[in-house]
């Protein structure tokens, strides 16, 4: 139980002040490049009329999931470095894990229903707009949201009814579980273990579903005897595949590594890889490999850039 823990300590990136406040610079940085590409991004599906389609549909939510999630880590990190500060109370460390936890399933699930959307459109074209109806679309990104928030209320319960001590720092730049785990003093994490055992099934799943979809893809793709055709559909296909590798490869460097005993940098630069670089790159992938989002994306930035030099 936590009753007792007023706050938590975050070593963070460094100690010593100057290197605090470069730390503080890069990530208000890398928090910006996120917050404008995701947000374009957002607005470019939203407002455009050539872009209201089921993938472009999900990719706004994509965008807002990796907006919200870099938001919930950053902005207290960037104000720590800057204030030299190091702590977080107890319950903003619940917030920040259950939100963490809760952003990052929905993704997962969220990534899923992408993969299962370019299965239909490619292998079931004629069956495509019956299928991906608005309505199913809906249902689908519901169930992705409802999904995550159900494992973020589930790691959360299980994490904090565990007796932590707020004397020992957590050597991490945001409250992350395993760091937490660490503060226990108990070595009873049968709670926790049976979360992690729930969640983990629910993301094999996901990614089998995954590899499913993108086998048949392939194979049908493949069979298209035009190379314009097959240019046309891995265009449609290559952007989510990468989005899918970047984030299953860093939540895999982050999770499925040894634990160590005394804490390294390696720990923080995993962190910092898969808290981030999704979120930052995801909006660049998209705008880059697909054709129709990066006319929409080019349409618009010259619509803003007109509209601040005449304004």
């Amino acid at each position: 139980m936590v009753e007792s823990v007023m706050a938590f300590q975050l070593m963070g990136f460094s100690e010593v002040w100057w290197q605090q406040l470069m730390s503080g610079v890069v990530l208000l940085l890398i928090l910006l490049v996120a917050f404008i590409g995701n947000l374009l991004i957002i607005m470019v599906s939203t407002f455009d009329q050539h872009l209201h389609n089921p993938m472009y549909f999900f990719l706004k939510h994509l965008s807002f999931l990796d907006l919200c999630y870099i938001l919930v880590t950053l902005p207290k990190a960037i104000v720590d470095n800057v204030t030299h500060s190091s702590s977080i109370s107890l319950w903003g460390c619940i917030l920040q894990v259950f939100l963490a936890v809760f952003l990052a399933c929905t993704e997962m699930a969220l990534l899923t229903v992408m993969s299962y959307d370019r299965y239909v459109a490619i292998c079931r074209p004629l069956h495509y707009e019956v299928i991906m109806k608005r309505g199913t679309c809906i249902n689908m990104v519901t169930y992705s949201w409802f999904s995550g928030g159900a494992s973020g209320i589930l790691h959360t319960a299980t994490t904090f009814s565990l007796p932590l001590k707020a004397s020992r720092p957590a050597h991490q730049f945001f409250c992350e579980i395993p760091q937490l785990l660490k503060l226990s003093c108990s070595v009873e994490y049968l709670a926790e273990v049976g979360a992690v055992a729930i969640t983990s099934s629910l993301s094999f799943i996901c990614f089998i579903t995954i590899a499913l979809s993108y086998i048949h893809i392939f194979s049908m793709v493949l069979k298209i005897p035009s190379p314009l055709g097959q240019s046309k559909a891995f265009s449609t296909c290559v952007p989510h595949l990468v989005v899918v590798t970047l984030f299953l490869g860093a939540a895999a460097m982050a999770y499925l590594r040894p634990a160590e005993d005394v804490p390294s940098v390696s720990d923080l630069l995993v962190s910092v890889f898969y808290t981030v670089v999704p979120p930052t790159l995801n909006p660049i992938i998209y705008s880059l490999r697909n054709k129709n989002m990066k006319a929409a994306v080019l349409k618009y930035l010259k619509i803003i850039y007109f509209g601040l030099t005449t304004g």
